[in-house]
């Protein structure tokens, strides 16, 4: 599975088109699910980079939503990066604009969890 281990606290899934958007996105519920109930270990925050994806159907957004609730429930972020205009588009039209954080690259989404800043974060600053 394409899941890169940035450090004990962030993991980034690079995805490509289906079938494999699917399975490794199943994946990572199920990775995320076994840290929570089996592990002591932290559960990471997620960087999605869609760089390498062309579109997304109603069951890939169904799982990042999925992703999304498991990390919430345990504080942590969940970044999307790497948007084409027609995940874009997708996005806007199931208003999921307004409930994921996105950022432009894997780059600029490190950076932002590393220094606590954006939506969700737990920076207090003003």
């Amino acid at each position: 599975m394409p899941l890169n281990t940035w450090s004990d606290t962030i993991t980034i899934a690079e995805l490509i088109d289906e079938p494999m958007f699917s399975e490794d996105m199943d994946a990572l519920v199920d990775q995320i699910d076994a840290i929570r109930h089996e592990s002591d270990e932290e559960v990471p925050h997620v960087i999605v980079n869609l760089q390498n994806v062309g579109t997304v159907n109603s069951s890939n957004l169904g799982s990042m939503l999925r992703i999304r609730k498991l990390l919430d429930a345990c504080d942590r972020r969940l970044l999307i990066c790497g948007v084409n205009d027609s995940i874009w588009s997708a996005m806007i039209a199931t208003g999921l604009d307004r409930i994921f954080s996105f950022a432009s690259d894997v780059t600029t989404a490190l950076a932002e969890i590393q220094l606590g800043i954006g939506p969700g974060s737990e920076s207090t600053e003003s």
